[in-house]
């Protein structure tokens, strides 16, 4: 990085005055100060930082009037609606799931809280759910993850958003409540990114919980959550875990993070990955489609695993299984996708060599414990948006991306086909438990049925030409199963 060459010293100490004290001041900045900006390509607006004023102290209105919203800037919103036009290019299945279901609005009466990333793409899903009928009312699962200029869009739109790039952690949970709380308007379905949204409603008001018709969750640390609910009896409602349905964990989780993950380490640290050592902490779906992009690039990948039979699979793929402590003094790269907590603690990080990136694919914000250098003897330099160095006294440095959070959400953009793939699953997930007749689903958490995983693929197939081949009555006799599928079992492993 920049901070390592020799001549910006001899550059610093020939500056005026004014802008060694700037540069001083930023040397010496502490976490307490460090960055909650963001930096994301896909979105090319300033953030709410910027103008040093709070989208909460705002008063803003959009072109008819319409106040209910809280975002930075509501006049980036044409520029927001030319990202959404850019992104539904991309999002075929999902616009034609829109096309078939309009006329039948099947979320006819639904009022979903949304608490998940801002982006184009969850723009699209977003006016899709209000096509089909649905009333909604959106807040962000990440402080930084949001664009700002598309949460404009919506907003012009006539649609309830609170979000903005760059928010605190008060501002994050102040967003969900103004969500959840609203005149005149009760929410009866939940779709989650995390829990957050599940955790507020359920804790602040438990009677509205208890009126909830159900929850769609996407991520591993929702459903996590959602399963811990179930097994102490505190989950009263059904709940639907797109996470692990197939077309979710095959395609948004492997798929979209081999290219994403890239994508955000360019971005950030103009890193060339021929040579380097990377450590990848995890081999499920995204933890596979990381170690299968670097390997492209010639990395030298090393994994570590808990689990023996991804442990296995690793091997069989090519890859060294270590512990990271037997690694951590030696590689350049460390990547988190495990979805756990403190997987890289203190120690870890006290034992990186100089210079070594650290960053997390994994949803949760606990995997790499950034708490932990929370310290006065380490001193936090911001770089770039969203990349920090953090210096130890000896002048040991390492390189932190977006504050431990999600990396490909928070520094890059993903693919708008694969984040179709997903919306789609999650608007039959909203559709399906909406409409159970009453006794379908308990108080429990459910995979999507197999029927409908297979119809969010049949709905993507067209954009390739492709042409299925079909069973004739002996074969589906034969096989036992129905001609127009399910074609595998719940257990089948894709």
């Amino acid at each position: 990085m920049t901070g390592d060459f020799p001549n910006n010293e001899i550059a610093f100490k020939n500056a005026p005055a004014s802008s060694r004290q700037s540069r001083a001041k930023r040397r010496s900045r502490s976490l307490s100060a460090s960055s909650t900006d963001s930096y994301s390509s896909g979105s090319y607006s300033s953030s709410s930082e910027d103008d040093g004023i709070s989208p909460r102290e705002k008063t803003q209105t959009n072109s008819k009037g319409f106040s209910d919203f809280c975002v930075s800037n509501i006049n980036q919103a044409a520029f927001g609606r030319r990202e959404i036009e850019i992104a539904e290019q991309e999002m075929p299945g999902l616009l034609l799931l829109k096309k078939r279901a309009e006329n039948d609005k099947p979320l006819q009466g639904a009022r979903i809280i949304g608490c998940t990333h801002i982006t184009a793409q969850l723009a699209v899903l977003i006016e899709t759910l209000r096509a089909l009928g649905a009333s909604v009312r959106w807040s962000a699962c990440n402080i930084h993850s949001t664009q700002n200029e598309v949460a404009a869009s919506l907003a012009e739109a006539g649609i309830p958003i609170f979000a903005w790039r760059g928010e605190t952690e008060e501002d994050f949970w102040w967003c969900i409540e103004r969500c959840i709380m609203s005149d005149g308007w009760q929410p009866n379905m939940i779709l989650d990114d995390g829990g957050d949204a599940t955790h507020v409603l359920l804790k602040k008001w438990p009677e509205t919980f208890k009126l909830i018709k159900g929850i769609v969750e996407e991520s591993m640390t929702g459903v996590h959550r959602l399963y811990q609910l179930s097994k102490t009896g505190k989950l009263t409602i059904p709940a639907m875990n797109v996470n692990d349905s197939v077309t979710k964990i095959k395609f948004d989780n492997l798929y979209c993070c081999r290219e994403s993950v890239l994508d955000a380490l360019k971005r950030t640290t103009d890193i060339m990955f021929g040579g380097k050592q990377v450590v990848v902490c995890g081999y499920g779906e995204v933890g596979k489609g990381c170690c299968a992009a670097l390997r492209g690039l010639g990395a030298v990948i090393y994994v570590s695993e808990v689990d023996p039979i991804c442990a296995l699979q690793a091997c069989m793929d090519g890859f060294r299984v270590v512990t990271l402590e037997s690694v951590v003094r030696s590689v350049d790269v460390v990547i988190t996708a495990t979805g756990n907590k403190n997987v890289v603690n203190r120690q870890h990080l006290d034992r990186l060599k100089n210079g070594c990136i650290i960053c997390n694919m994994g949803h949760s914000n606990t995997e790499i414990d950034v708490n932990s250098l929370r310290t006065p003897e380490l001193t936090w330099e911001k770089v770039r948006k969203q990349v920090d160095h953090i210096i130890w006294p000896d002048g040991k440095r390492i390189i932190l991306l977006a504050e431990g959070r999600l990396v490909n959400l928070s520094c890059s953009t993903v693919p708008s086909f694969v984040l179709s793939i997903t919306a789609t699953t999650q608007a039959l997930a909203l559709i399906e438990l909406f409409n159970a007749p009453a006794g379908r689903y308990k108080q429990d958490v459910y995979l999507l049925p197999k029927k409908l995983d297979e119809y969010v693929a049949t709905l993507h197939l067209p954009t390739f030409d492709a042409h299925l081949t079909e069973l004739t009555d002996e074969q589906a006799r034969y096989l036992g199963i129905n001609k127009a599928g399910p074609f595998k079992p719940n257990y089948y492993r894709y």
